[in-house]
């Protein structure tokens, strides 16, 4: 594997050059075709594969039923407005299906992963003629799969998986030097807007990764609710990252002078460099008390919130 580079030392302009000669090269007169989240590193690999290829780059979001309210719509403007169009794929279906029954978190995320390129890019992939997927696969992820610390689900070649046998196409993954720091300066040298490479780090699992338990399609809208209230509030913050979590055990509560047997949120914020450490963030009481309010009031069956203050290590940025 390359090696790293730091985003202290990354030479932006020449990393850019290198890397958009590297996929010219790997896909000739071909096609490639990339999945696009609207998280830092596919929107910041999405402008990389975009200057390289141009229209000869088809740019897919996968809406698999567990990503943020609105995202979809929100990531497809944003693109739009640099001139780079969006195909958005409706796999809700293929995904709840996978992801139906399974509880453990290792389970959950190979679900995802297998669902996301055997059987529905894999179908893209067929259709588009195109012979390989550029992918935002960093350091970090890979570090954190081999260590066998959580799967990513990104990570192949490393595992002894080859993409061309398993799926029928090859990966390229122009950023894999870099870890979430220094992806960060390159998408600012592409020219994308702060709204794009300075976002917050979202998983590939989307907020599957952010439900213990099962994933249906009703506990993601929990989840989700309580996610567009811990990003609202916390959008002013100058973090790296913050998120809800459904835990899977209900809890007792009160409402009305009743028993509430309902449902737990946890919240976590954190400030780290390039996710290999975090420490949380140590919020202001009042703001806290304010989440807690909306989500236990907006978010139906939810009597109790938590804020998680564990470090990484022994915490891990997501919780799946």
């Amino acid at each position: 594997m390359a090696k790293e580079i730091r985003a202290a030392k990354l030479n932006t302009k020449q990393f850019i050059a290198e890397k958009v000669d590297e996929i010219r090269r790997a896909v000739g007169d071909g096609a490639a075709i990339n999945a696009l989240s609207g998280g830092v590193d596919s929107s910041v690999v999405t402008a990389l594969g975009h200057r390289a290829l141009g229209k000869r780059l088809k740019t897919c979001f996968i809406e698999n039923g567990i990503m943020r309210q609105g995202e979809a719509r929100q990531v497809k403007a944003m693109f739009r407005a640099l001139g780079i169009p969006v195909q958005v794929i409706d796999a809700k279906g293929e995904f709840f299906s996978a992801l139906k029954g399974i509880t453990d978190p290792e389970e959950k995320r190979e679900a995802v992963t297998r669902t996301f390129y055997k059987k529905v890019f894999g179908k893209l992939v067929r259709q588009s003629k195109a012979k390989y997927l550029l992918q935002g696969t960093i350091l970090t992820d890979i570090d954190e799969t081999v260590a066998g610390i959580k799967r990513q689900h990104n990570v192949f070649e490393q595992l002894g998986i080859d993409p061309q046998k398993e799926f029928g196409y090859k990966i390229i993954e122009p950023l894999i030097q870099l870890r979430k720091d220094g992806v960060r300066k390159v998408g600012a040298a592409l020219g994308l807007p702060a709204a794009l490479f300075d976002r917050i780090p979202f998983p590939g699992p989307a907020l599957a990764a952010r439900i213990l338990g099962e994933v249906t399609p009703a506990r993601v809208e929990i989840v989700r609710k309580a996610t567009s209230i811990v990003e609202k509030e916390l959008s002013n913050m100058r973090v790296f990252q913050y998120m809800a979590i459904l835990h899977e055990d209900r809890v007792t509560g009160m409402r009305k002078g009743k028993r509430d047997f309902g449902l737990q949120i946890e919240i976590r914020c954190w400030n780290s460099i390039d996710a290999r450490t975090a420490r949380p963030t140590r919020l202001p009481y009042s703001l806290l008390e304010r989440m807690v309010a909306k989500i236990a009031k907006d978010v139906p069956g939810v009597v109790s919130v938590t804020y998680n203050i564990t470090p990484k290590p022994p915490s891990t940025i997501e919780a799946v």
